[in-house]
């Protein structure tokens, strides 16, 4: 088959120190036309540059110095910026990583598509506004009429991506870049976005090069995948003998990075060390320093290309033949030990918080005089049990109101109603300087490591702000009340370093010094420092590539093992549920609509959001069977919640009864309730009316 992108050779510099930095090192790759390319790897390997090399997009500091981009024969590299533009968009198009970042906010949705439509294709007034809403109905953005008039802040996270799909989508380009598309999306949201481009790719017969590091998405999407490292691609295969059968070292530790059920028991594989400085010159393998199997060949010599069927093909000195009298050199295991202190039993375990039907409601004003006219109904009548020494899950798309339930647990938030109980104690009736010497006792873990750690300061001055303002005498109190001098508190903070995985050394660095795992790994540190007995985690691995997201996961597990901690963990990745948590509680607009123990709600869900939502998933395997519900629309306003029950314009199984009344509980075992009509209901004080 004739061949859409030709990319032979591609290196592409980085002028940021004294030494440039190849972000991209000799990279060839081919696409065909109507095929999707996946390209794989951790976050700094080089993806995002060499898709902005294609598009040559490169930041002022960047340079292609060497290599062919080559689309249907043209070499984009000769070609002068003018007659760039006219491919941009119209022969390749990009949907970039972060669509409010790309996204022009001061413009409407029409008026940034227009754009687009302007510089490829001449149309007049009417037939451009008819093209933009053909457009975005294609991508399913309801009301397109009305909403195309919009600004990109009216717009939820996934109608941003659609939007952002849309413009793509405008020139009716033959290759589309996708550079991490579903990120920062919901699984729900995710399911949907993939489909649409499934949709759309079939519709229009167009290449799609998928960039992430997400494997679930590459296994429901690619057909070829390239596993990148390091500035340079280490394997190339077909979808169905990559996962079947990963070749390189990296592959498989990628594979054995992941979360899942199935290893709730053990630590996960972490891959050990760093990406390496890609400022120097290599004179052997780039992941030899991380890699278990390596060899001293490994060392010494730049490993070849290899085949290990026809279409599939490694860097890597295991298949060569100069490797067979070369014996792997030692290496420190993989995995950490994590049940180094046996738990407490769940059956004398005592209840550390209990929430009972807490609401949070912000006024909307309105008018000159500002005025209340109505209310967003964040949290609307939450109850939740969390056992010391366990982890309760809270699931749910983004904007049901997981985080603002965190943060009025902590009563960062003051909630509007219902009851916080820490160890029987009433947080909600507590004055400020009362709840100021408890406070130590629950923390939080923000969602942005860089965000929460303020960049002006050490990572001891961080470590000791909290110590101090909380007046914490040790990181583990023995009974003296004598505050400890500065060597002893440094010789704290040291020890607290060292069980979150840094080294001492650290403490003297700025957080901008960190990569995203180390500084989330500062964040639980500075939580720890004052010895809390709960924590909440606000989706502290969302952000992170599996391989860091392993070592959290880990240094979490082995933490609450061994000091008992309890875990508030709100996040939307399912299979971080299934390996850490004891319990499940999934949350839609404001409310709790099914809980359970991690058994019965993964193998069991009963409420049609649960399996909607576990639906959505992306599965790793190679025969694509999986059947997804699809849910319609987005989530409503919390501020205008639909009568009755909340899901029900998105339910396929809503009745009549759905849209008037609120759902009591139906409980399917001790531990296991759901929200839903479909069930026999209790009568309870837990059913709602409008």
């Amino acid at each position: 088959m004739k061949t859409l992108l030709t990319i032979e050779h591609l290196e592409t510099l980085l002028h940021t120190g004294s030494a440039p930095v190849r972000a991209v090192d000799g990279l060839t790759l081919k696409i065909l036309p109507g095929e999707t390319f996946a390209l794989l790897g951790e976050s700094g390997c080089g993806k995002s540059m060499t898709a902005l090399s294609i598009m040559r997009l490169l930041p002022d500091v960047g340079e292609i110095v060497a290599g062919q981009i080559r689309i249907n024969g043209i070499d984009l590299l000769q070609l002068p910026e003018t007659e760039m533009r006219k491919i941009r968009g119209k022969r390749i198009s990009m949907i970039f990583q972060e669509p409010m970042l790309s996204l022009n906010p001061v413009l409407t949705i029409a008026e940034q598509i227009e754009e687009a439509l302007k510089q490829h294709l001449n149309l007049p007034h009417q037939a451009m506004q008819a093209r933009i809403q053909e457009l975005l109905q294609q991508v399913g953005i309801p009301d397109a009429p009305r909403r195309m008039h919009e600004y990109p802040f009216q717009f939820s996270g996934g109608m941003k991506q659609r939007a952002m799909i849309a413009m793509a989508l405008a020139g009716e380009p033959e290759l589309l870049i996708a550079d991490e598309p579903t990120t920062a999306l919901d699984v729900t949201i995710q399911a949907q976005v993939l489909d649409l481009m499934r949709q759309l790719q079939q519709r229009n017969h167009m290449a799609i090069l998928l960039i992430t590091h997400d494997l679930g998405v590459v296994s429901e999407m690619a057909q070829r995948i390239a596993v990148m490292y390091a500035g340079e691609i280490v394997e190339l295969a077909t979808r169905d003998d990559f996962f079947n059968h990963p070749a390189h070292p990296y592959s498989q530790q990628l594979f054995a990075s992941l979360p899942g059920k199935q290893k709730r028991d053990q630590a996960l594989t972490v891959i050990q060390g760093n990406v390496p400085s890609l400022a120097q010159q290599f004179t052997g393998c780039r992941f030899v320093d991380r890699c278990t199997q390596a060899m001293e060949l490994c060392r010494q010599s730049i490993p070849q290309w290899y085949s290990v069927t026809d279409e599939h093909q490694v860097r890597c000195h295991l298949f060569s033949k100069d490797s067979v009298n070369d014996t792997p050199v030692a290496k420190n295991s993989t995995r950490h030990a994590v049940n180094t202190v046996q738990p407490v039993p769940a059956t004398t375990a005592p209840i550390l918080l209990q929430v009972t039907d807490l609401k949070v409601y912000f006024p909307i004003h309105e008018g000159l005089f500002k005025r209340v006219v109505g209310h967003v109904k964040a949290v609307d009548g939450v109850s939740l049990t969390i056992t010391a020494g366990k982890t309760l899950a809270l699931v749910g798309e983004s904007g049901c109101g997981k985080t603002t339930i965190g943060k009025s647990i902590l009563q960062l938030i003051k909630p509007t109603a219902g009851s916080v109980r820490f160890k029987e104690r009433e947080l909600i009736a507590l004055e400020r300087s009362q709840l100021r010497q408890i406070r130590s006792q629950f923390q939080i873990i923000f969602q942005d490591p860089y965000s929460s750690l303020n960049p002006r300061m050490r990572i001891i001055e961080i470590l000791q702000e909290g110590m101090n303002a909380l007046n914490v005498d040790r990181i583990h109190p023995v009974g003296s009340s004598s505050l400890p001098s500065t060597d002893s508190r440094e010789k704290e903070i040291d020890t607290l370093l060292q069980r979150v995985g840094l080294p001492a050394d650290v403490k003297w660095r700025f957080p901008h010094e960190f990569s995203g795992g180390q500084r989330q790994r500062i964040a639980i540190a500075r939580a720890l420092a004052v010895n809390p007995e709960l924590l909440i985690c606000d989706e502290p691995t969302s952000a992170l590539d599996v391989s860091v997201q392993a070592q959290i996961l880990n240094l979490l597990k082995s933490l609450q093992t061994n000091l008992g901690l309890a875990f508030l963990f709100i996040t939307h990745n399912i299979a971080v549920v299934e390996y850490l948590a004891d319990e499940v509680a999934v949350m839609y607009l404001g409310r709790i609509v099914e809980r359970g123990n991690i058994n019965e709600v993964m193998d069991s869900p009963k409420h049609p959001y649960t399996q909607a939502l576990l639906s959505s998933v992306p599965q790793i395997k190679s025969n694509l069977d999986q059947h997804i519900i699809p849910l319609k629309g987005d989530l409503p306003s919390p501020a205008a919640p639909p009568r009755g029950c909340h899901f029900h314009p998105r339910c396929p199984y809503a009745m009549p009864i759905c849209r008037e009344v609120y759902p009591s509980a139906s409980t399917f075992s001790a531990t296991h309730t759901a929200h839903c009509f479909l069930y026999p209901q209790e009568q309870s004080s837990e059913s709602y009316e409008h």
